[in-house]
């Protein structure tokens, strides 16, 4: 990596933590919002700076490819996103998008040099909506691009203001019309989100896939009343059935092997939510996620088990649906080998590890090879304002992805599937 490349990544970077700044240090840059476009004219133009073609799709996803080859050859994707959750982290998503505008800077400057004849053009992408804090679900933009997810659908998406995509992303200016390039294959960088790199003292992580998923939308139902003048043995509250399937949901990952699941209530809504009214329902979210399908289900059956016995004792109801169910995913074993090999010829210490959260890499696995790298999550802090990774380990990361992308480029993956 030259000292040009190093430099103007980090002021890229920088300049990056300006879009949604908060006080705490973080960003909150929630999909379609005015801040998260924001980012989005300065990342364009910064791709336009370096001659690069700009293409919005439907969902709003952008793409900006270097034509080497042809303007309808195959491209080598690189990116992730530059949506946050709110008062997120700096560097989840964005890290990878201006690793990956750099990492093609720098091979843009070896093609014109004549030090790299490529096989492919390369595209660096912004994926729209990633996080999905404020439109539901979440890899919205990459899962629509892959066909997983109906354009439709995401476009007919709301908010809890009742804004759709199709309105926010007019609204902002992202309702392209442009076909994505024709892509070969599919190259992402992110911040661990873990603490297995920070542990071992490791600096790249080679992801060999990811965990099974599920989301439950919880439907509590009781009956509004006052709070004063309504018996307690009278009441019928939707809130203190909620208290308990929050807790219970805590409790399930200690009848499993320690670190094998994890459970987490995200989103709660009340109804009426005042202060003098019993609650007459509440919506909420459970997330259940592990290596091992055969345990997300299991866990699945025991709470619905006892959604029931809290329902016949409480006098409510209690209404359980499955949502945005994410199959396991395993990233081709020729990815990880070039990019373990990759990491040997840098002399940069990686480990094989599983992602336990979600990334547009496993939506683009399935339809191309991916390969997802990962740098180190100080004390594994993510989606908050106390997000870090140090400079060099982002240092490390880019180099380890512009020499990997490189190898892509040179035909490393062709006879591969997706």
């Amino acid at each position: 990596m030259t000292e040009t490349t190093q430099t103007n990544f980090f002021r890229d970077l920088k300049n990056s933590y300006s879009f949604g700044a908060t006080e705490g240090g973080g960003v909150d840059r929630q999909a379609g919002t005015e801040d998260h476009a924001s980012i989005r004219r300065w990342f364009i133009q910064r791709c336009t700076e370096e001659g690069m073609r700009i293409d919005i799709d439907a969902v709003g996803n952008i793409y900006a490819t270097f034509e080497w080859v042809s303007p309808h050859a195959a491209s080598i994707y690189v990116g992730s996103h530059l949506d946050s959750q709110p008062r997120g982290g700096r560097f989840d998503g964005t890290y990878g998008v201006v690793a990956g505008l750099h990492a093609a800077i720098a091979l843009n400057s070896k093609v014109r040099a004549g030090q790299l004849i490529p096989r492919y053009n390369l595209t660096v992408t912004d994926w729209f909506n990633e996080e999905g804090a404020r439109f539901t679900p979440s890899i919205m933009g990459s899962s629509v691009m892959a066909g997983i997810l109906p354009l439709q659908d995401a476009l007919n998406s709301t908010d809890p203001n009742g804004v759709s995509v199709r309105e926010a992303l007019e609204a902002t200016g992202f309702n392209g019309t442009a076909s994505p390039p024709k892509i070969h294959a599919y190259s992402e960088i992110h911040i661990e989100q873990g603490r297995k790199l920070d542990r071992a003292n490791t600096k790249i992580g080679l992801v060999t896939g990811s965990w099974f998923t599920q989301k439950l939308e919880v439907q509590i139902l009781g009956e509004q009343s006052h709070t004063g003048a309504t018996l307690m043995e009278d009441r019928r509250d939707a809130l203190p059935a909620a208290a308990e399937v929050i807790l219970l949901a805590e409790e399930l990952p200690r009848k499993f092997p320690a670190e094998s699941i994890v459970t987490s209530i995200g989103k709660i809504h009340v109804e009426p939510n005042s202060p003098i009214v019993v609650s007459r329902e509440v919506n909420l979210t459970i997330d259940l996620r592990s290596a091992s399908k055969e345990q997300v289900l299991k866990s699945r059956d025991l709470l619905l088990r006892s959604f029931a016995d809290i329902a016949t004792r409480r006098g409510i109801e209690i209404i359980a649906a499955d949502f945005d169910v994410r199959e396991t995913q395993l990233f081709p074993q020729l990815g990880i080998d070039i990019a373990e090999s990759t990491t040997a010829d840098l002399h940069v210490p990686s480990l094989r590890l599983e992602t336990m959260a979600g990334h547009d890499a496993i939506a683009m696995n399935r339809i191309v090879p991916a390969l997802l790298l990962f740098v180190p999550s100080e004390n594994g802090v993510s989606h908050c304002e106390k997000e870090f990774t140090a400079d060099a380990d982002l240092e490390i990361g880019l180099l380890v992805l512009e020499n990997t992308v490189q190898r892509l480029l040179l035909g490393a993956l062709e006879g591969e599937e997706g």
